[in-house]
Formats: C-alpha cells, sequence, structure tokens
C-alpha cells in the first residue's frame, strides 16, 4: 500500500478524535469501578447510558476509518495504518496510545464486569437467607418470651 497525504491527514485527524474518545472511556470505567467497590450501584444507571454513547461515537470513529481505507482499496490493519502515518510520527504515536488505551479498555470492562458478578452473587446470597428465614416460624413470641417450634420438645416430656 502506497502512501498517501491526504488520507494520511484524514486519518492523523480521525485518530486524534480517537485518543479524546478512548481517554473519556477509559475515565467512565474507571468512575464505574469506583462505584461499584463503594457499593453506589442507584449511580451506575448514568454511568451506564454515558458508556454507551461513547462505545457508540468510538465505534463510529472506527466505522469511518474502515471506510477510509475500502476507499482506497485496502484493509484496516496496524500494518497498514503502520504505512499510511509512516510520515507523520506524531499521528502514529496517537494511533499506538489509542491501541493501548484500547487494550485497558477491554481489561478494565472485564474488571468491572466480575465486581458486578461478585455482586450479584452476594445479592442472590442475602436473598436466598431471607427467604429461607421467612419460611422458619418466630422463636419469639410478641411478648418477648421464647416460643417452641413445631419440632421441639419440652424439657420432661417424652
Amino acid at each position: 500500500m502506497a502512501a498517501d497525504p491526504g488520507l494520511s491527514n484524514r486519518l492523523a485527524r480521525l485518530i486524534q478524535d480517537e485518543r479524546a474518545g478512548m481517554r473519556a472511556f477509559l475515565e467512565l470505567l474507571k468512575r464505574e469501578e469506583s462505584l461499584l467497590i463503594a457499593g453506589q450501584i442507584d449511580a451506575l444507571s448514568n454511568i451506564a447510558e454515558e458508556k454507551t454513547q461513547l462505545y457508540r461515537s468510538l465505534q463510529r470513529l472506527s466505522d469511518e476509518r474502515t471506510m477510509m481505507f475500502a476507499r482506497v482499496g485496502a484493509k484496516v490493519s496496524n500494518e497498514n495504518i503502520r504505512i499510511v502515518l509512516a510520515q507523520a510520527p506524531d499521528a502514529l504515536a496517537g494511533w499506538e496510545e489509542v491501541v493501548a488505551m484500547a487494550e485497558e479498555a477491554k481489561e478494565r470492562n472485564r474488571v468491572n464486569g466480575q465486581l458486578i458478578v461478585e455482586r450479584l452473587q452476594n445479592n442472590q446470597q442475602a436473598l436466598t437467607t431471607l427467604l429461607s428465614a421467612a419460611e422458619h416460624p418466630q422463636i419469639y413470641g410478641p411478648d418477648g418470651q421464647s416460643r417452641p417450634t413445631a419440632s421441639s420438645r419440652h424439657l420432661g416430656s417424652v
């Protein structure tokens, strides 16, 4: 694939937008992790909406990059991006940063998913315990005195 200065300039601008989007996405994932650890579950719905919007924005940029390369008859690959940006070291460094941030985002998203699974398991265990306790009769009556359960025997009885 031959280097095309017009493609290089367009790709450099696109990468600049991707860097900004990935930075915002990573910050959002960090906030999500903090909320999960702190147990502030109510705030997560806003994070989920923001996350979806940022993801869609990043996907549009990725689609745009794919179309740029398709117009010149090439596929998007790390090698082709490096060829196009060979004369634009700042843009190439930006691309490498985008790739690194994408890996970090993937890992943070995996960790956050694991935190969500753990929280769901804890909630399920608590719910099971509460439901189990609700099925058993009260041990103490309204007067505070112990009441025998159906399976207990009175002292001295056979």
